[in-house]
């Protein structure tokens, strides 16, 4: 079973190598394993067979086949879940900052996943596969904050149309970098994979997505800026990548902030605090939620004592 994506070489990437283009329009393949589907004959152009030092040429129509990766048997683990809500349909969970939501390469256990199906047993939605049983949105490792968890088909397709449709709310508290002269504002700015470094993602005019984050000064301290964010949209890194975008990196980002991390912060101060939905099965509305967590609080002691 394969996924076959076709596409044609424009007069702009005419000349370029053949394992660079597939990185361009095949999102989240690497420039390594763009190599390897040349190197096992999953890539044709104009139905012939390339190596991969091929250089394309305007016109050219370029099949890329991807193989399925084989589903791995998810083993359900006893960790402890700070579950905030629950009942039949989903359950919101409150994610400790490093837990990782779901298993990848790498990660095989200690996911949210493998407590989720300790917990639920075969009470989750199927949609996303054996990977990703019930998971309709994720937040990265190192964000700590509310995620919700659809318990079946019917409550995942419901939830799924709401965060489409924008009227699911997610509110982010964050310290980023520097003082803004202004209380509020609006980043509207697209995001798509980083030409280059295809594990990033940048604000882009070129194969991305429409994406508006809203954000409001809670407290200014010397060098930093707490802040409140409520995304519109919900792209990959959204609030890291638009805050770097405008010169205000989150604190303590490995990713988009300055070279010299805050070590120990672990990664970004970035909690996701709040999460507001209409009830799938009800159409009650629901808003829950969480505290901020103590590596959050600690660092805005060490700001304020600053």
């Amino acid at each position: 079973m394969v996924d076959a994506q076709i596409f044609a070489v424009n007069d702009e990437d005419s000349g370029e190598r053949i394992d660079k283009i597939i990185t361009l329009h095949c999102d989240g393949l690497s420039r390594s394993a763009a190599q390897k589907l040349i190197d096992d004959g999953n890539v044709t152009v104009n139905s012939l067979a390339i190596t991969k030092n091929y250089k394309v040429r305007a016109g050219d129509r370029i099949t890329v086949r991807v193989p399925k990766p084989k589903e791995l048997e998810i083993i359900a683990e006893n960790i402890p879940l700070d579950i905030r809500y629950e009942d039949n349909d989903l359950l919101v969970v409150n994610k400790p900052k490093g837990m990782v939501v779901h298993p990848a390469a790498g990660n095989y256990d200690g996911t949210l996943v493998n407590a989720l199906m300790y917990h639920c047993k075969d009470s989750l939605s199927g949609i996303n596969g054996v990977i990703r049983p019930g998971i309709v949105h994720r937040i990265d490792k190192d964000t700590s904050g509310l995620l919700i968890v659809a318990k079946n088909d019917f409550s995942h397709i419901s939830l799924a149309e709401q965060i489409k449709a924008h009227s699911f709310t997610r509110e982010y508290q964050s310290v980023v970098y520097g003082k803004f002269k202004n209380e509020e504002g609006t980043v509207d700015a697209p995001i798509g994979r980083h030409p280059v470094d295809r594990k990033k993602m940048t604000v882009t005019v070129k194969n991305s997505k429409n994406a508006r984050t809203h954000y409001r000064v809670v407290k200014q301290y010397k060098d930093f800026t707490h802040l409140a964010l409520r995304l519109e949209t919900g792209r990959t890194h959204q609030i890291r990548v638009h805050m770097s975008y405008i010169g205000h990196p989150v604190a303590g980002d490995p990713v988009y902030g300055p070279k010299k991390v805050i070590e120990y912060l672990g990664g970004q101060c970035l909690h996701a605090g709040l999460i507001g939905f209409k009830h799938p099965r009800t159409n009650e509305y629901i808003e829950i939620r969480s505290e901020l967590p103590e590596y959050f609080t600690s660092f805005l002691r060490r700001l304020k004592d600053e």
